[in-house]
Formats: structure tokens, sequence, C-alpha cells
């Protein structure tokens, strides 16, 4: 049994679904400040007032809302390399709790940022925030580690459909609330940290370090021992899925991070207008999430079924290359369906086929991947928006068709073990 599930003292949650279902809740409230921010930065920037923020250094405000974009996924990414490995050696809960109170700061720093218009320092805190909003890994490698007490794809199945509504939840706030204040909804996203805290102290097993986990005097020996690129050096096949996800992730964050500007320019909504929509989105993975479990059974060939989703994707996304407003709004819509589903069956499958590397390192390159898309896309974004956001949807639907077919490719090669045990070596 999982390290973090027999440590519990008498008086702690011990029965598995309860302890999943406060790693859900845990999971909800955090993702409902991560995504406060996302929808209200294209009204913020491109929308605002000519002044100092929004024209820093001469910059067009689509390109400053770019860098704004990268630089939080960019901190995320750094700190996934370290995070989730981290919490293989000194305990998952140890590393939430040092995160969210980061994490919870961070925000108080970008409002503040936001109030006086320092566009530097709301770029700097912005960064600074997602070196500690890395802590989703953790949470999906706690869902691993009870993969003895529930079933796997179930428990990832509901773990995303709580942080979906998260992402429901948090653009309606964001969006409702940036009337009375560009700072207000960073307020409130660091107050969503405070919960957290609240459940991850009451119900969930301390932390217990690893057998063999380096002395906590020399975290720069653990984060050299657990980095996760050496893990794609030592494994050919988890170097394949890198190249896949990431071509998926690209398709999927040209969409996250672009389809509010999209709506901003070609379907005239406001930042209320853009939350609300972005809230169907997330309703819809909500929904599908609920019956993710069977779809991603590992009897019915997961990788063949992500390819299907991920062909899905890239239509919808495609569909803002060309659409007008209406069509346009549907397709943003209905590529939470795909999503939802993806995301069930590839963390899933990732966690039984690599889990000799480490859950922890496992979920964090998941998280790594998802951070370079989003660095890239959101820089590339801000030049290509000068031209079109339609530009950008069109070059994320293409990522999308590479990402599927390299994923049957890799499906073929799982079933051919000769091949697959080559790959491996």
């Amino acid at each position: 049994m999982p390290a973090e599930l027999t440590a519990a003292p008498p008086g702690h949650l011990k029965h598995p679904y309860w302890i999943l279902a406060a790693i859900c809740l845990l999971a909800m409230m955090n993702t409902i400040g991560v995504a406060m921010p996302y929808p209200i930065l294209a009204p913020i920037f491109v929308a605002g007032p000519a002044d100092g923020f929004t024209h820093f250094a001469g910059f067009e405000p689509s390109v400053l809302m770019g860098v704004a974009l990268a630089v939080n996924p960019l901190g995320i990414l750094l700190g996934s390399l370290v995070t989730g490995p981290m919490s293989d050696r000194y305990g998952r809960r140890s590393v939430m709790t040092v995160t969210l109170l980061a994490t919870f700061v961070g925000y108080l720093v970008t409002a503040a940022a936001l109030a006086s218009r320092n566009y530097p320092l709301f770029v700097l805190s912005r960064f600074v925030t997602g070196l500690t909003e890395s802590n989703t890994a953790v949470a999906r490698a706690l869902v691993a580690d009870m993969h003895e007490q529930v079933d796997r794809t179930q428990a990832f199945a509901w773990l995303n459909a709580c942080m979906y509504s998260g992402w429901l939840l948090g653009p309606l706030v964001g969006g409702l609330t940036l009337p009375f204040g560009e700072p207000v909804p960073f307020v409130l996203a660091g107050a969503m940290m405070l919960p957290c805290l609240v459940v991850l102290a009451l119900w969930l097993p301390p932390s217990t370090p690893r057998p063999g986990a380096p002395h906590p005097q020399h975290p720069r020996g653990a984060m050299r021992a657990k980095n996760l690129l050496a893990v794609l050096r030592s494994d050919r096949v988890l170097g394949l899925v890198f190249g896949l996800q990431l071509a998926y992730t690209l398709s999927l964050t040209s969409m996250y991070e672009y389809a509010p500007l999209w709506m901003l320019k070609f379907a005239g909504l406001d930042g209320r207008g853009i939350a609300f929509v972005t809230a169907g989105q997330c309703a819809m993975m909500t929904l599908a999430s609920a019956a993710a479990g069977r779809f991603g059974s590992a009897s019915r060939d997961p990788l063949r079924r992500a390819a299907q989703c991920a062909l899905v994707a890239a239509a919808c996304c495609a569909t803002l290359a060309v659409a007008p407003g209406v069509p346009g709004l549907a397709a943003i819509v209905v590529f939470g369906l795909p999503t939802a589903l993806y995301n069930a069956v590839m963390p899933a499958w990732m966690s039984e086929r690599f889990a000799a590397h480490g859950q922890g390192r496992v979920m964090g390159l998941l998280s790594t991947i998802f951070c370079v898309s989003n660095v890239v896309v959101a820089v590339a974004g801000g030049w290509i928006a000068l031209l079109s956001t339609r530009w950008i949807m069109g070059l994320g639907g293409v990522a999308g068709v590479v990402a599927a077919a390299l994923m049957l490719r890799l499906a073929r090669t799982e079933r051919a073990p000769g091949v697959a045990a080559e790959l491996a070596s």
C-alpha cells in the first residue's frame, strides 16, 4: 500500500474514497484560483486603456498579453521539473503546503501590480506564482498512489471532473468580478488558496518521505537524481510520448490561450461574455469526465482512443480559423468534450505504462509538456495575433492532427512486444 495512505495516524480519514474526494476537492478549489485570470487578460490588455501598462516600452497590447500569458506557464514548467519528483521523496502533503502558501502571496503581489499599473512587476509576479502552481502534478501523483484501492482511470476521471469544475467556476468569477476592478479577480484567486490549506491539513494523511530519499539538507542532490530530463534520456518510449503529447498540447493551448482574444475580436464579447462561453466549455468537460472511465478502459486500446480525441479537438480548433462568430462559439464549447476524454485516457495510461519511473515523475512530465506548449503558443501567438488570431487556431489544428498520427503509430508499436522492448532499451 502506498506510503501516503499507510502513514495516516488515528483520527485521519483512511477510506480511500474519502481521501480521493479530499484530493478532488483540493484540486477543484486550487483550479478555481488558477482559472480566474485567464478570460480577463484579453479585455485588460487589448480592450484596456492606452497607458504605460497596456503599451509598455511601445509594444502592442497583444504582444504584451502574450508575454503575460507565457511567463506563468514558464514558471509552472520550471517548477514541474522538481515539484512532482520532490513529492516522491519528501511527501505529497509537505510539498503541497509550501506551494499553496507561496501561491497565495504571489496572487496578492499580482493584484498590487495591476493596481499600480506596473507591467514589469505584473510579469514577474505571474512568473513566480507559476513556479508554485506546479502542484497539479502532486495532486495527480496522489491519485496515482491509490491505484490499488480505486480504479485508476475512474479516479483520474473524477479528478479531472473536479478540475474542470474549477475551470468552469474560475472564469465565471473572474469575468463577473472584473467590472469591480482589475485587481479583484487576482485577490479572489489568492483567497481560494486558504480553503485549500484547510482541506490539506484536515483531510489528507501526513507526508512521509519515501524509502531511499536523500537527506533534506541536500535538495540539489534530490533534484538531480529525480530530474525529468534524465528520465527522457533513459526511456526512448517516454521520449516519443513527450513528442506526441507536446503536439497535442500545442493544439490545446492554442484554444486555451487565444480563444478569449478570438471571442473579443470576432464575436464581440466582453469579459463577462468570454467567461460564460468558457464556463460552457468547462461544463462540457465536467459532464464528459463523468463517463470518461469506461471510454478510457485499458481493454479498449487507450492510445487509439486518445488519437480520436485529438482529431476531434483539432477539428474544433481549425473551425475557429474559418468560422464566423456563432459557429466558432459552438466549436469552443464542443472542444471541451474531446479534451475531457483525452485527459482521462492519457494520464491513466502513462501512470500504468511508466510506473517504474515514479508517479511524481510521470505526472510532473505531463505538467512540464503542458507548460512548454503554453510558453511556445503564448510567445509566438502574441506576434501571430498581429496578423490574425485565426492563424493561431489554424496552426493549432495542424498540431492536433500531427499528434493523432503519432499516437496511432505508437499504438501499433505498443501492440508489437518486440518493437516496444527495442524502443524501451
